[in-house]
Parts: C-alpha cells; structure tokens; sequence
C-alpha cells in the first residue's frame, strides 16, 4: 500500500515529527523557500496571506531548500532566526529538504507527481534557460518559491511559477476558492 501525501513523514524547523496530516482539513500553500535567493522578499508577502487567512481555515506551509544555486546554505536553526527576525515569520516552518534531484524528499516527489506542471511559468522557464538553469524534466520544481495548492481534502490541486507573489490575484483566487469550499 502506497502512502499518502498526508502520512509522509516531515520534520518541522525545530525537529519535531510532523506529517501533512497534522493540517488535516485547511487549505495549504506548500512553498520551497531560500534565505539568499533574489525571491526571498515573498516572505513578507506569504507572511501577511498566512495572517490574513489563517483564521479561515488556510495555512502557507515553508519548506527551505539548498537545491537552486545554494540560497539556502543555513542550518535549521540559522533558518529559522532569519525568518523570524528579517520577515517575522509565523507560519510553519520545516527542516531542510531536497525539492529536486536524486535525494528528492519524498513529498516534492508526490507534489510534482500529483500536479506536473506549475501555472504560467513559461517567461520564467525562458529567464533560468537564458541562464543554463533551467531544470532538466518539465515536472520537476522550476526555482525557489514554487508554490503547490492543497485543498481541505489533502489533494494537490493547483501549482504556481516561482514568480506569483502572494498577492498575485490568480493565487489568491485559487485558495479562496479552496477555502468556500466545505
């Protein structure tokens, strides 16, 4: 029997066990996240989308990840200091993982599995090909910041370029509809 995207296990940034399971029932933006990436500055953003809706069932789950040209080179504790102390960082945070490549966690293999390709990412797969970084299978996680939807009921159901910012409407939209949803 296969697992579920809810029962692989993860571990939160301060090393406690955790499984998407533990969110049973919101709306969950899972993001791969970097401290030293020209994207960083959504932190703000994703900060304030997590406080303005967190009441309402949703949560912006971050995921650091060294795998796009080292912007996340920090240890779980240096991680989360930045994020508290540069973007006061409130939503939960995770231990480090690989979002790409042969050491793939097992969860951004179900999230790429489940939802192949992200939305709108064509002007931003043309940048990282101008830069010989674009990634080498077209499910595969294009940069830091890429964004997977998963509604109440645990399925993957939207994934947005690395360049949607939390106000991007076409990113709102989707989780409020997410969110009327019973």
């Amino acid at each position: 029997m296969s697992q579920t995207l809810q029962q692989i296990p993860l571990t939160r940034i301060d090393g406690s066990a955790a499984t998407l399971a533990d969110y049973q029932g919101k709306v969950l933006l899972v993001v791969n996240v970097a401290s030293k990436c020209g994207l960083t500055k959504q932190y703000a953003g994703l900060e304030q989308l997590y406080r303005s809706k967190q009441a309402e069932g949703f949560a912006v789950l971050g995921f650091p990840a060294n795998n796009f040209k080292q912007q996340e080179p920090g240890s779980d504790a240096e991680i989360a200091s930045f994020c508290s102390t540069e973007y006061d960082v409130t939503f939960p945070l995770f231990s480090k993982l690989s979002v790409a490549g042969d050491d793939q966690h097992p969860l951004y293999a179900a999230l790429t599995s489940a939802q192949p390709k992200a939305r709108d990412t064509d002007a931003f797969r043309a940048k990282l090909s101008e830069r010989g970084l674009a990634p080498e299978h077209e499910q595969d996680v294009l940069w830091n910041f890429e964004k997977f939807l998963i509604g109440r009921d645990g399925k993957v159901v939207d994934r947005f370029s690395p360049d949607i910012v939390a106000d991007d409407s076409r990113l709102v939209e989707a989780i409020d509809r997410e969110l009327s949803k019973a």
